[in-house]
């Protein structure tokens, strides 16, 4: 498992927490900015999957 992955679920949970809390208070633009981040976690992860499939053993 390479940073990018580690990272990427990281922005994946956070962007959850504040999609959450966007959701509770009513806040649209917190809402927005959770699935964002969350977008790019996914991104991210990809991109850390990939680099481990193309990864010599």
């Amino acid at each position: 498992m390479n940073k990018n992955r580690i990272i990427g679920s990281g922005k994946q949970i956070e962007g959850s927490i504040k999609e959450a809390v966007g959701k509770v208070l009513g806040d649209a633009k917190l809402q927005v900015d959770g699935k964002a981040e969350q977008a790019e976690g996914k991104a991210q992860n990809l991109i850390g999957t990939i680099e481990d499939t193309l990864k010599p053993s």
